[in-house]
């Protein structure tokens, strides 16, 4: 018997890339200072050491617990020959419809934002035509037959001088739920702009980028002081009854401290369905961004909102089940003027005690799928409703508020997208938000997309790694 001991508790082994040059790479997930790691070696660069999570029990029972069988997409758009990530996308060996799609409609922006992941600014001119764009979104229902949520994007989407002719072309197909993603100048500039915004509700939403309530922090994320903007564009969106999600980009140092300022903030507009916070994905445009000081894990910026918010409870906030890695979710009720968390009124031993054996959740009938369906990625407002309802009747103790519709509702939602630091293959195999190729025929995960096939990335980074892969020298 050895007295030796690894300083570590070894988990499980991965598949990564390397930091640096994104070859694929060996890895394993070691729990160590109760903190989870990824220890990976790259041949030539050597090896790395990267925190994945600060909470080893949320951690696990993300990938042990809050775990749902994959839901297929229709039809697959390419054939598996390097493996992943080179083969994207969707490639049959992907594990995940598509719950959220991305149609970027331009690359063109009115900001050049030092935070990035598309590269887009002032700089750039480029506008799809309306017949690529009909393309692709023709590529999405191809796939998803009736897609839950589809996402206008850009650079921003509202520069487009056929705007208003995407979101046409959108409610001409069965499409579920249509949102725009936009950083808020031309609502707040435009006001027949916004009104005509209203026109596409009910299954719309304005996915408005929101980062600070603090001058600093937009600065270095933005490049401007934008307060007067946001305040402006939620005054019309509030005023219209336009759904909107506030979404914050964060980063450790900058803004990870108003995390709950945002969210109480976030209460008390009427417009506002929730807030979805994303820790910068390391891709595209990162100026100023060191990983050993401004990176931030999912459990991290749970940690956070916990610390910073009365709201939510650490039941509250669960792991997704579709991608349960990437994805964590809360959910409150709007009564009056009380907040409810909703995940509060499940009864803990289903959702805590159920951590170390899911046959608990069977102790009422249907729970566990009115849980896992309530908390995906998949969901308009108005859908949220109806599936907390039926969640809802699973509970007799539970009083159900009469009339109780979207305008209850408010979710928080974090979204870390995956970057070459915590790259796993096991976990992007997972990834159910996804972007459709500007070539109309690919739907491919926003984390891979972002590192191996926006632009001339395909060319100048992924056709170098295929070689490697395939034992071209």
């Amino acid at each position: 018997m050895t007295d030796k001991l690894r300083p570590y508790l070894f988990y499980d082994v991965a598949i990564s890339v390397c930091s640096t040059c994104y070859r694929r790479v060996d890895a394993k997930v070691v729990f160590e200072d109760s903190k989870v790691w990824m220890l990976k070696r790259c041949p030539e660069h050597g090896h790395q050491r990267v925190l994945v999570a600060d909470d080893v029990d949320y951690y696990r029972r993300s990938r042990e617990v809050f775990i749902k069988t994959p839901e297929q997409p229709m039809v697959y758009n390419t054939p598996v020959k390097y493996g992943c990530p080179y083969d994207c996308g969707l490639c049959p060996d992907h594990e995940q419809h598509s719950c959220l799609t991305l149609v970027e409609i331009c690359d063109a922006c009115n900001l050049t934002c030092p935070i990035c992941y598309a590269g887009s600014g002032q700089h750039r001119t480029e506008f799809r035509s309306l017949d690529q764009l009909e393309a692709m979104l023709d590529c999405v229902v191809r796939n998803e037959k009736q897609p839950d949520v589809v996402q206008i994007s850009g650079g921003e989407p509202t520069l487009h001088p056929d705007f208003f002719r995407v979101l046409e072309m959108c409610k001409e197909r069965p499409i579920r739920h249509l949102m725009v993603n936009t950083n808020g100048i031309r609502i707040a500039l435009d006001a027949d702009f916004a009104k005509r915004l209203a026109q596409f509700m009910p299954q719309f939403e304005v996915y408005l980028q929101f980062d600070s309530l603090r001058r600093e922090p937009l600065m270095q994320l933005r490049g401007a002081d934008l307060r007067s903007i946001r305040e402006k564009a939620l005054e019309r969106l509030n005023n219209l009854g336009i759904s909107t999600t506030l979404v914050v980009t964060v980063e450790r140092g900058v803004n990870d401290d108003e995390l709950g300022s945002i969210i109480d903030f976030a209460l008390q507009q009427p417009a506002v369905r929730g807030v979805t916070i994303q820790p910068v994905q390391q891709a595209g445009r990162v100026q100023g961004f060191q990983s050993a000081h401004h990176r931030l894990t999912l459990t991290e910026v749970r940690r956070r909102i916990l610390e910073q918010t009365q709201v939510f409870r650490p039941e509250d906030l669960i792991p997704v089940p579709c991608h349960p890695d990437a994805l964590a979710m809360a959910y409150a009720l709007k009564l009056d003027s009380k907040v409810v968390p909703l995940t509060g009124m499940i009864p803990p031993e289903i959702l805590i005690d159920g951590a170390r054996n899911t046959i608990v959740y069977e102790q009422e009938a249907g729970l566990r799928d009115h849980l896992f369906k309530l908390f995906a990625t998949n969901h308009s407002p108005a859908s949220q409703a109806s599936t907390l309802r039926e969640l809802l009747c699973c509970l007799p103790k539970v009083l159900l508020p009469k009339n109780l519709g979207y305008k209850n509702l408010f979710r928080v939602l974090i979204v870390q997208f995956i970057d070459a630091e915590a790259f796993d293959v096991r976990s992007v195999k997972k990834s159910c938000i996804h972007i459709a190729h500007p070539d109309g025929k690919r739907l491919i995960p926003f984390d891979t997309f972002n590192m191996f096939y926006r632009g001339d990335l395909e060319h100048t980074r992924l056709a170098r790694l295929r070689h490697i892969e395939a034992g071209v020298v």
